[in-house]
């Protein structure tokens, strides 16, 4: 029998589904401005740089660089005992939007502002799989 699944998972709408879809896919996808051609995450309904509301998906590189991390030593979920203390990464894509992952294979020692990285996708649950990073050597 599995082990459910005990860590967070995000809620999937209208808003995010591209997002999680292209996850499941292998694929980083992100929304681009119709209008300006900025890059955002998280989806939003309007563009921070020029106020449009038009958009479309668009599968990103998956790489971008370790822009800051914090490691917590407080398993605030359940689902995180077992990998006390874990590092939480912000990453800046090549893009330029910012998003918070955890790091595959490499130890929380190990980073550092600027480490080059790319997406992996984990699945979680059948229906949820998760954007996270590795070294991108």
């Amino acid at each position: 029998m599995t082990e459910a699944y005990l860590k967070p998972v995000p809620t999937i709408d209208d808003s995010n589904r591209p997002h999680w879809e292209g996850a499941r896919e292998g694929k980083l996808r992100i929304q681009r401005c119709t209008s300006c051609g900025a890059f955002r995450y998280p989806p939003a309904r309007i563009c921070a740089e020029c106020r449009n509301e038009g958009s479309e998906w668009v599968t990103a590189s998956g790489k971008g660089r370790i822009w800051s991390w914090c490691v917590f030593h407080r398993p605030y979920f359940k689902g995180f005992d077992k990998e006390m203390p874990y590092a939480v990464v912000m990453v800046e894509l090549d893009e330029g939007p910012r998003l918070y992952s955890n790091m595959v294979g490499t130890s929380k020692d190990d980073l550092r502002i600027g480490m080059p990285v790319r997406a992996v996708f984990e699945p979680a649950t059948p229906e949820l799989t998760l954007v996270k990073f590795e070294e991108d050597k």
